[in-house]
């Protein structure tokens, strides 16, 4: 008797199955998650209505900090030093730049530009997702570990509304006066970088700042900063609520999350300025 020919490909069959598996196990998380940051924004009106105490307490947190971050003064001071250097370092790399063609006096259009569209929305992402998102999701993990958000449940008190929509409300109110503050930083330190370090006219550095600068650049520049929080409190509130694993699981689900929001960031200013902005800067320079 012959041997029957082994059919074409049958060993490869278990290793397709693995592989499709691993795809739909992917899209599943991805409509999880999608489930999730859908609940949690329809939750916020709910935490407006019956948990205004606890906004108010979260918002404190975000501001000041709690444990050692409060005692440097929490995220209002990181967000204001993170930008205070960024606006220095811009209005130095732009003047030494500027200065090689011998148009230094470009620096305040160049503080402008730089800070309002692209600066200060990605360092304020990312000061926020180190600090209050790392926090969050921190918080969230330790409650979930520990079976505190299981409690919640038994006890009627929907885990949602109040520990995610409370922090999605916070986030999104905080986000305003530190991000006005994060603004003033970067352009009081741009200005003095380039007029009391490197001696320009005050005049000049006021007129090229004052002429580039729209108002309809700040205002999309607040608006980027919003996208930026909500996407950073959804990120970091869904791994922290569904943290596991005890203590270990909570860090993995904090590296997690932070990787993930940094990326969120980015993208949010690519594609913000790209459908704002588009390939043509709305700026001209003539002699």
């Amino acid at each position: 008797m012959t041997a029957r020919p082994v059919l074409a490909g049958t060993t490869r069959l278990p290793r397709l199955r693995r592989r499709l598996g691993r795809a739909g196990a992917s899209w599943e998380k991805l409509g999880e998650q999608a489930l999730y940051y859908f609940v949690s924004v329809a939750s916020i009106p709910r935490a407006v209505k019956h948990y205004r105490r606890e906004v108010l307490r979260v918002i404190a947190e975000i501001t000041m900090g709690t444990g050692a971050l409060a005692v440097i003064g929490g995220t209002v001071v990181v967000v204001g030093f993170l930008t205070l250097f960024t606006g220095g370092t811009i209005a130095v790399q732009g003047y030494s730049s500027l200065a090689n063609i011998g148009v230094e006096a470009l620096t305040g259009f160049f503080s402008a530009y730089i800070n309002v569209r692209i600066a200060i929305p990605v360092i304020s992402g990312i000061a926020l997702a180190a600090t209050v998102g790392a926090g969050t999701t921190a918080q969230l993990g330790a409650m979930r570990v520990s079976e505190e958000i299981d409690a919640l449940e038994t006890m009627a008190i929907p885990a949602i509304p109040y520990l995610v929509g409370t922090r999605i409300l916070a986030g999104l109110v905080a986000i305003v006066p530190l991000y006005a503050l994060a603004t003033v930083a970067a352009f009081f330190s741009s200005r003095f970088a380039t007029v009391y370090i490197y001696g320009q006219s005050s005049g000049v550095y006021d007129h090229y700042f004052t002429t580039f600068l729209a108002p309809s650049d700040l205002l999309w520049s607040f608006v980027q900063a919003i996208a930026m929080a909500v996407a950073v409190m959804l990120i970091h509130t869904y791994h922290g609520y569904n943290a596991s694993g005890g203590p270990v699981g909570v860090g993995v689900a904090v590296g997690n999350a932070v990787r993930a929001s940094l990326v969120a960031v980015v993208l949010i200013t690519l594609l913000m300025s790209l459908a704002i902005y588009g390939i043509d800067g709305k700026f001209n320079l003539s002699g």
